[in-house]
């Protein structure tokens, strides 16, 4: 069992930036991939960028590309999305989840992933 707790998420204004962090307990993130997702008052689930279980490959929504940067540190059992240039269209709930590595770690099928975080809210001002 993987518990993935987030943090990070605030109030920002348009062209800002925001931190999100993912930390883990119970199992070493190292034997999953890790992703994160958004959601919107009214809308689907929609991925935002993965990243392999190593770290050596990452993978990005077209709408967030040059924008957002995952990231990981397996000693520490944490996961990151730097989201900078932020628009009011970023507004969501954002969550992080763990896959794991016996799968690839792209396309990134919500239902790949095996344990969800809370979700953390972040709200864009135009």
């Amino acid at each position: 069992q993987v518990l993935l707790v987030e943090s990070g998420g605030g109030m920002v204004q348009a062209g800002g930036s925001l931190r999100l962090s993912c930390a883990a307990s119970g199992r070493t993130l190292a034997n999953y991939h890790m992703g994160w997702f958004r959601q919107a008052p009214g809308k689907e689930r929609e991925f935002v960028a993965t990243i392999t279980n190593s770290g050596d490959n990452t993978y990005y929504a077209d709408s967030v590309k040059g924008r957002f940067t995952i990231s990981r540190d397996n000693a520490k059992n944490t996961a990151w999305l730097q989201m900078n240039n932020l628009k009011a269209e970023d507004t969501a709930s954002y969550y992080c989840a763990a896959k794991s590595s016996r799968f690839t770690f792209a396309p990134p099928f919500p239902s790949d992933y095996n344990y969800w975080g809370q979700g953390t809210q972040v709200t864009v001002s135009a």
